[in-house]
């Protein structure tokens, strides 16, 4: 079974996406890592994140283990993954890495912006996760608060508009809401409500 969960920044789509990954004894992947460890290694390797052919060098030889969560977490990486996302050969780069994930025995869960439209466009079940801009962005400062990032409310905003239209707009793979794909609403809703709402669909869907 393969599950493809999309959706906007800081809209609960990760912890979604695990939790519904533990519920059904799936493999996870969080595909947008892979594209903030590539942004990573532009740092590392003083690679312009406008050089599309160095960039895409450096996902095909990518390797997570290689990583630090809170590195790959911070908001900076954030940042840089909106726009390394948005090279084409740096997504073909990765394509192959996130289907082979994706048909491994058993399934997985796969959560990102394009799994549903993209990667996995046979996905068996497809959510799409969003809540109000201002809302996610209340979460992102909340986290950045609590890792000790100073940073206002006001400019997390501002940097969220400007990656949810960075993202929506790219030529590649735009991140963009699967026709068949479930909306799941986490505005005003806990993450228990968010999986317990997300498990209803799958088990509904899959029952069909």
């Amino acid at each position: 079974m393969i599950i493809a969960i999309d959706g906007t920044a800081a809209s609960g789509k990760g912890t979604l996406a695990k939790r519904v990954a533990e519920r059904y004894g799936l493999a996870h992947l969080d595909t947008g890592l892979l594209y903030r460890a590539v942004g990573c290694l532009g740092g590392r390797s003083d690679v312009s994140l406008s050089d599309e052919d160095a960039l895409a060098d450096l996902a095909e030889d990518l390797d997570l283990d290689g990583f630090d969560e809170e590195e790959l977490r911070s908001d900076g990486a954030g940042a840089n993954a909106s726009i390394v996302a948005a090279h084409p050969k740096v997504r073909a780069a990765l394509m192959d890495y996130q289907r082979r994930f994706a048909r491994q025995p058993g399934g997985a869960v796969l959560d990102g912006r394009d799994i549903g439209t993209v990667i996995c466009p046979d996905a068996d079940v497809k959510l799409w996760v969003d809540a109000a801009v201002e809302e996610r962005a209340r979460r992102r400062h909340a986290e950045l608060s609590a890792r000790g990032e100073s940073s206002s409310y006001e400019i997390v905003l501002k940097q969220m508009r400007a990656r949810d239209a960075r993202d929506a707009a790219r030529a590649d793979a735009p991140m963009v809401k699967a026709a068949d794909a479930h909306l799941i609403d986490t505005t005003s809703m806990t993450i228990e409500a968010a999986v317990e709402r997300a498990c209803e669909i799958i088990d509904r869907t899959v029952a069909r």
